[in-house]
């Protein structure tokens, strides 16, 4: 049986705003613009470019570390290709799920960041990437193509977060202070994830591919990318506050 409503209480009801939804499409603009260049250019490799030009791309976009040992010449393409790599894929597989992870941690870290740090902090772990990379192959020929060195440190910054994230303005964003590592690794929930990452890549390392790939995974370069987002996030956060740990209060 319903209960008659008072007009104090009804007009409490109505001064109610209601509760903020969030889209289930919500992807932050700059997210969208590298998942937009990333879905182009491959499509472009897979149905526009005849195979010569898919092979001058190739050459001109990826990153070939035997190419910066001095034995191959200078071309302007030296100075790029650390960074275009990032925006090129071998298969659908690869992009897809590249794709994929990039919407899952790119956002609340786009969102936590802004557009421009974003993006430099996109640019400087995909260098990592290619740095450790080259490190470790000075004389491959093997092309190297893909996001994931610079997704791998978008999961090193979601690290160092604890994974908190903060809805209330209408979309995810990393939340809270930037965890200090001690205490990072402290949290279970982290540690937990920080050890089946680097076993996972460690296992695709090892077994040379892994499934729904085409080729080779280059774990190198993704421990080279979760390395420089978990320890340099601190430099593309602007919005630091002070830890919640710390007090002023020496009673608590």
């Amino acid at each position: 049986m319903n209960e008659p409503v008072s007009p104090p209480e009804m007009e409490q009801t109505l001064r109610e705003p209601e509760p903020r939804r969030e889209p289930v499409f919500n992807l932050p603009p700059v997210v969208l613009a590298v998942i937009g260049i990333c879905v182009v250019v491959y499509l472009l490799q897979q149905y526009v470019l005849t195979e010569t030009q898919q092979l001058t791309l190739l050459y001109d976009g990826a990153f070939i570390p035997a190419l910066y040992t001095g034995q191959y010449g200078f071309d302007w393409f030296l100075f790029s290709r650390p960074f275009t790599y990032a925006f090129m894929h071998g298969g659908f597989a690869h992009i897809a799920i590249n794709m994929v992870w990039l919407a899952a941690f790119g956002s609340p870290l786009a969102n936590r960041l802004g557009a421009l740090w974003f993006a430099l902090f996109f640019a400087l772990t995909g260098l990592a990437s290619v740095v450790l990379f080259w490190a470790m192959h000075p004389y491959g020929e093997a092309p190297l193509v893909g996001a994931s060195g610079a997704i791998s440190g978008m999961m090193g910054a979601a690290a160092r977060f604890g994974f908190r994230t903060d809805r209330s303005a209408g979309k995810a964003a990393f939340a809270g202070p930037v965890l200090p590592i001690a205490i990072v690794l402290r949290s279970r929930g982290v540690v937990i994830f920080l050890a089946m990452w680097m076993i996972i890549n460690l296992a695709t390392g090892l077994l040379g591919v892994a499934p729904g790939t085409d080729g080779q995974i280059a774990w190198e370069a993704h421990i080279g990318g979760f390395v420089a987002g978990f320890f340099g996030l601190r430099w593309f956060d602007r919005r630091w506050q002070a830890p919640e740990w710390e007090t002023t209060d020496p009673r608590t």
